[in-house]
């Protein structure tokens, strides 16, 4: 096949009920010069043999399989080294795109030369009831690329994209933890584009309880892991003083939000799980710079105010922590 316009990456684990919806709306797209580089993660159902099927069919779909679960990143991260594209996204296995997604985003590619990055329209698809709903995204025609990474912190600006290739291959997924690789792996991204802009083609992000971020398990708190990571590769790529001030705040406020996670949940975990939580949160707090005076006045009046809607709940207090906020 010649050099595809459009490399997609797909992570896939266990995702057979929703697999065939992905690879159509991706192998029927109005861009026709594309591939898709799919990636069986260990599953256990029937996604590697509906994924060789489809690739019989249609030889723009690559299928690599790995014999150990390692992971998204790890996943994505060896499609993308397969990935000829000028642009690259990827597609989660239980999503789906519009039919014109690629075209759309493309289009503005080939009319602002100085775009590296173009999100897509992004909604949201609720299983349980078949509603959808609009993410609403910032009302700006372009924004720069320190303008997006800060949007993105707090997903204002949703992580949904196609991206130059040599900017994904500069940056591929964080590997550091086998959650929230896509989160840091965007903010780079978006940090380094000279423009990003938006295009119409819809992204359809399927909402249903089996997600692996919604259920509170001790995986969640691979969040406060997953920014730690950030914060070392922000710190070696030499960006701004206030680009990295305005990270560890950002940093710092998630760092609470995990603590009040845990203590309203601990009781959950087994007392094995509850240590090695603890001794996270303890080696996550010695990371943080005494920079932010006003970050730490702030966060003890939130905690205190955060303990008294949970101390009921919980057997110790939240300042059990041998921790000075100041």
């Amino acid at each position: 096949m010649a050099t595809p316009l459009v490399s997609v990456l797909m992570a896939v684990y266990n995702a057979e009920p929703y697999l065939e919806n992905a690879l159509r709306s991706l192998l029927q797209q109005t861009c026709q010069e594309i591939e898709v580089l799919a990636v069986d993660d260990a599953s256990t159902d029937g996604s590697l043999r509906l994924l060789q099927q489809w690739s019989d069919r249609d030889h723009r779909l690559h299928v690599f399989h790995q014999e150990q679960n390692q992971g998204q990143a790890v996943a994505r991260n060896l499609a993308l080294k397969q990935a000829r594209g000028e642009y690259v996204c990827m597609l989660d296995a239980d999503d789906w795109l519009s039919p014109d997604a690629l075209e759309r985003a493309v289009e503005v590619f080939r009319r602002y030369p100085h775009t590296d990055s173009v999100l897509f329209r992004l909604l949201r698809y609720y299983q349980q009831d078949g509603r959808e709903e609009v993410y609403p995204t910032p009302d700006v025609e372009c924004l720069t690329g320190e303008e997006a990474f800060r949007l993105s912190l707090d997903w204002t600006l949703h992580g949904l994209y196609l991206v130059r290739r040599d900017i994904h291959l500069r940056y591929p997924y964080d590997d550091s933890c086998r959650l929230y690789s896509d989160d840091n792996t965007t903010r780079l991204h978006y940090l380094h584009s000279r423009e990003v802009r938006f295009c119409s083609g819809i992204y359809y992000y399927r909402q249903h309880p089996g997600s692996s971020t919604s259920a509170v398990t001790p995986r969640r708190f691979l969040y406060m892991m997953a920014n730690l990571s950030m914060k070392r590769t922000l710190e070696q790529e030499g960006v701004s003083d206030g680009v990295l001030r305005f990270y560890e705040i950002h940093r710092w406020h998630n760092y609470l939000g995990q603590l009040w996670l845990y203590y309203a949940h601990c009781r959950q975990f087994t007392k094995e799980e509850r240590n090695q939580l603890l001794s996270q949160f303890r080696s996550v707090y010695d990371t943080f710079s005494r920079r932010l005076p006003f970050a730490w006045v702030y966060a003890e009046q939130w905690l205190r105010w955060r303990t008294k809607k949970i101390r009921r709940k919980v057997n110790f207090s939240l300042f059990s922590f041998n921790f000075k906020l100041y």
